[in-house]
């Protein structure tokens, strides 16, 4: 297993855990901190925590979850160390096709009225949502990364829902 062959100091095992794992933690890193600088700096933050802590991780099947709970302690913190609150709108998307100007329209305007909704979330609502709707995890490794009950994860879950539909009505 990488996990263990990691801990036990081999680089390249590490480098395979990275590579794979390291969209998702982007992505998700991306969401919390709404932007795409801090994202690359937290994420570097986290895969430098799990080279040093690797040799702890007990279950290295768990090392997915290991790792994006590193990442969402690592985006807390940047959150605490920054005064302002960069906005993802304010970012350039980088795109493969130019969208028509409508499209673009309809595009900036969901983007901004999701971020927004998303923003006004708890913290604890949003990193569920976030891990499940952009990180694609399942219930069980949600609450493995965030170490709550998989029953809190689909409370916390259902209500962010609840709140996004709501949020996003006058969107539509």
């Amino acid at each position: 297993m990488l996990a263990e062959r990691a801990s036990d100091g081999d680089v390249a095992a590490f480098e395979t855990l990275a590579r794979r794992y390291g969209p998702l933690m982007r992505a998700y890193a991306r969401r919390l901190t709404r932007s795409f600088d801090e994202a690359d700096d937290v994420v570097q933050e986290a895969l430098v925590t799990a080279w040093k802590d690797i040799g702890a991780l007990q279950d290295g099947a768990a090392v997915k979850a290991w790792l994006m709970r590193i990442v969402g302690h690592r985006a807390v913190d940047a959150g605490r160390r920054r005064k302002t609150h960069d906005n993802l709108d304010d970012q350039a998307d980088p795109a493969d096709r130019k969208p028509t100007p409508e499209q673009a329209a309809v595009a900036g305007s969901a983007r901004l009225a999701l971020n927004q909704a998303l923003a006004r979330l708890p913290e604890e609502q949003r990193r569920c949502w976030v891990l499940k709707e952009f990180g694609g995890q399942s219930y069980d490794e949600i609450a493995e990364a965030l170490g709550i009950s998989a029953a809190s994860v689909r409370g916390r879950l259902a209500r962010a829902r609840t709140t996004l539909v709501k949020e996003m009505e006058e969107w539509r």
